[in-house]
């Protein structure tokens, strides 16, 4: 089963305060990709909206290269943009 990094985790548990509903997303996220690039688009494209989550989870089954426009990390900047959000990947 893909994972989600601590990262990412954390980010969902600071935009999605309800510890129930982030461990559903977190699962969501990890059944979805291992690409941490799409997982953190959804969570950046929906802050604190599990509307919008759940719309980007569905249009990455579709196509991901949207969700990627969408969160602001189809550009070639990504990975900077990645750790400005998520803190650095770096230990």
């Amino acid at each position: 089963m893909p994972e989600v990094t601590e990262r990412l985790a954390a980010r969902v548990r600071r935009d999605f305060p309800d510890t129930a509903s982030a461990d559903d997303l977190i699962r969501r996220l990890g059944d979805l990709t291992d690409s941490e690039r799409i997982q953190s688009a959804v969570v950046l494209w929906a802050p604190g909206d599990v509307a919008k989550f759940s719309d980007s989870i569905a249009l990455a089954a579709i196509d991901w290269r949207d969700v990627l426009v969408r969160g602001g990390l189809a550009d070639d900047g990504w990975p900077a943009r990645l750790d400005e959000e998520l803190g650095s990947s770096e230990t």
